[in-house]
């Protein structure tokens, strides 16, 4: 079936740091691809979103672009701020069952 793939586990950046989150698919379908970010108290948030292929997307500093090539969603920051301590989750469009993959980065 479709799924994703990310970088898994506790990141622990300076500020200052340069971030990436990597995501790769899996899918038999031309899919949507969306991060959301979840902020310590808060619910998940769409961050970005990409639907077709070399969609570059970017908010709040971090940016992605949709690569056929490699399948893949990478989230980037070039430099983070303790405002960004969160987890942060890549997900598919037509993903309905399963569970995301999360990998929090902490400052």
């Amino acid at each position: 079936g479709d799924s994703v793939v990310q970088t898994e586990g506790q990141v622990l950046l300076s500020e200052g740091d340069s971030l990436i989150v990597n995501c790769s698919y899996e899918s038999t379908q031309y899919p949507s691809l969306f991060w959301y970010v979840q902020y310590p108290g808060e619910g998940p948030q769409l961050l970005l979103k990409a639907m077709k292929f070399n969609d570059k997307e970017s908010n709040k500093g971090f940016e992605a672009t949709y690569r056929k090539e490699t399948t893949s969603f990478h989230l980037k920051k070039d430099s983070v701020q303790e405002s960004d301590s969160a987890v942060y989750f890549c997900a598919l469009s037509d993903t309905v069952t399963g569970t995301a993959g999360e990998a929090e980065h902490k400052l």
